[in-house]
């Protein structure tokens, strides 16, 4: 898969702006703060319908303008497909094909990307929110009913999370309709842990042998899906609603003391040991980069065996941030086989004959040169 042509208008600092790009590697040269990032998450965002780096979508729309768009031009296996995300004070809507799709979780998928950038070490060193949403948004691109499996688990939250908090500090609660409530969000919990488990066996199974080669074999990684009940993978999907069923039980009091959801996939948690210790806590700063590059080599395998097509990659100023060594595996891993973009302020630090041979855009205060 490759975006063959970008426009945008009124998209952070660009007020219009037509690129054509190489099926291998593209490379977005420039000084900080001149709109090369804002390159790289438009195409995230026409993929994903949503930012990396922000929560707010008002903030894509360029200053004093009513809206934004984003349209590409993606090569698959079925020919080429036009996509376009307008975005607007009210809400985005989404078009694929020149149709407008009624769900942005059927829209999600048509355009599988990857991103790597320096805050993604995040997903290893930071908050379990992260490792959660990284988790989330992955899944998501490889099965567009989980998205819709997700939303729904978070409504059910949302009006148990309400139910507890109008009860909070009371002797009792409604019990017919606090039993309806949690029966509910059980069974919607349940289908969330089942495919995340699923997803880490499978991201374990591409990521070990990655880390292990870029290790020059002294490391094993070992990625654990931790949810915060203590559920095994191995169980049936009746037998978590069970236990879920009589954890939620034991906690009950607290829940009402609290007014809020104590057990579920919203606290559940992703863990990364190197030959078994934990790397968040115990591992040094190369190794949290090389889990981290594991991870990210790992993605783009499994998606190309989930949808029998290569992501695109966006390596936004990430090649400074690794060694010779391990900047040079990564280049190796995606040369001729990835459409590849990249962010950073010169290439001269960058010794690898895929550089070399790639179409180059000089980016300056919003204004870009091929």
């Amino acid at each position: 898969m490759i975006i063959e042509h970008l426009q945008l208008s009124n998209y952070r600092n660009y007020e219009s702006l037509e690129l054509n790009f190489s099926p291998k590697i593209n490379v977005f040269i420039g000084e900080n703060a001149q709109g090369k990032t804002n390159l790289m998450e438009s195409i995230y965002v026409l993929a994903m319908a949503k930012s990396h780096r922000t929560s707010n979508d008002k903030e894509l729309i360029r200053w004093k303008a009513e809206y934004g768009k984003i349209e590409g031009v993606i090569n698959n296996r079925y020919g080429n497909i036009p996509m376009e995300l307008s975005i607007t004070k009210k809400g985005k809507k989404a078009k694929v094909n020149h149709l407008e799709q009624s769900k942005l979780s059927n829209y999600i998928g048509q355009m599988n990307v990857v991103m790597f950038a320096p805050e993604d070490l995040n997903v290893v060193k930071g908050s379990p929110q992260v490792r959660r949403r990284f988790i989330d948004m992955e899944i998501g691109q490889i099965s567009p009913v989980y998205l819709h499996e997700l939303l729904t688990f978070q409504k059910l939250l949302k009006q148990r999370n309400h139910l507890l908090k109008s009860n909070q500090g009371k002797a009792s609660i409604d019990p017919v309709l606090f039993e309806i409530y949690t029966e509910q969000y059980i069974q919607s919990a349940v289908q969330i842990i089942l495919k995340r488990f699923h997803f880490v066996e499978l991201l374990q199974e591409w990521a070990e042998p990655i880390h292990s080669g870029i290790s020059r074999s002294l490391e094993k990684l070992t990625i654990k899906y931790r949810p915060t009940t203590g559920l095994d993978a191995k169980w049936t999907a009746d037998e978590m609603a069970t236990y879920l069923e009589k954890k939620l039980a034991e906690v009950k009091q607290k829940e009402l003391e609290r007014g809020i959801t104590l057990i579920g996939p919203h606290r559940d948690d992703l863990q990364f040991l190197v030959n078994e210790y934990d790397v968040q806590t115990y591992g040094s700063q190369g190794q949290q980069r090389t889990t981290a590059l594991s991870l990210k080599l790992a993605e783009i395998e499994l998606i190309k065996q989930e949808t029998r097509e290569a992501p695109i990659l966006l390596l936004d100023d990430v090649l400074s941030e690794l060694d010779d060594y391990r900047q040079s595996h990564l280049l190796n891993t995606i040369q001729g086989e990835v459409q590849t973009f990249v962010t950073t302020t010169n290439i001269d630090g960058i010794h690898h004959e895929t550089i070399q041979h790639a179409k180059l855009f000089h980016v300056k205060q919003g204004d870009v040169e091929s």
